[in-house]
């Protein structure tokens, strides 16, 4: 099975070559999509094995992850994963995050920090993750879940794997942190079959201060809820 890693990478000169390196020997291909980062990202992720896709400008997660996701369908994936750059996912969940997929089960697999097998971590997850961005997490997923009708406990969980069927049939147009909400109601329009998966989210220092800001969480309120009802 051609499996392939889409990662988009911002200035994470610090922690992609060894993501890459623990993933490499598990999948087909990793694609890491340099956003338009000022440090050594694109040329650390080369050396580590990564095909790497430049985009001149910073232009989003969202943006990267259409610019992987294209990327990888026109060279044959057969199961497409998305996976963040900055050290908070476990390379060693692959198996499990694609194993639904390989079952013919699904179309979707959405990696949630919130299933209750790994309610015992809570207390820790509470702990590191600013209270801000914890509750954001928990408006975007009850958001998404009143507009869009599905069951999802992590909207915002950039761990998550796809059929060629479903990432051709996805069309991601949000170049921000919303593309997370809008993969949901993808998901809804074009019904496919989806499951969510326990996975782990390990909340360094790094991560928590690459990723965890208090305006990274205005943002996702902002583009998700604001704007729409903008609209």
């Amino acid at each position: 099975m051609n499996v392939q890693v889409v990662i988009p990478a911002y200035n994470e000169a610090k922690t992609i070559f060894e993501i890459i390196r623990k993933l490499k020997d598990q999948v087909s291909q990793i694609i890491t999509v340099d956003d338009g980062s000022t440090d050594d990202t694109g040329e650390l992720a080369k050396q580590a094995g990564a095909k790497v896709l430049t985009h001149f400008l910073n232009r989003g997660q969202g943006a990267a992850l259409q610019t992987g996701i294209s990327f990888a369908l026109a060279n044959g994936a057969e199961i497409i994963v998305t996976f963040d750059a900055d050290g908070q996912h476990n390379p060693d969940e692959i198996d499990q995050v694609i194993k639904p997929l390989l079952l013919g089960e699904v179309d979707v697999v959405l990696g949630s920090r919130f299933l209750e097998s790994r309610i015992k971590n809570q207390e820790l997850r509470i702990k590191n993750v600013p209270l801000m961005r914890f509750v954001v997490l928990k408006l975007a997923a009850w958001f998404t879940r009143l507009y869009t009708g599905l069951k999802v406990t992590d909207a915002h969980n950039g761990f998550r794997a796809f059929s060629a069927k479903a990432a051709s049939l996805i069309e991601i147009k949000q170049d921000g942190m919303a593309h997370a909400s809008e993969i949901i109601e993808q998901i809804k329009k074009q019904g496919l079959k989806f499951k969510e998966v326990p996975v782990e989210i390990n909340y360094t220092n790094y991560s928590l201060e690459k990723g965890q800001k208090l305006s990274n969480s205005w943002r996702i309120v902002w583009d998700l809820i604001i704007k729409r009802i903008s609209k």
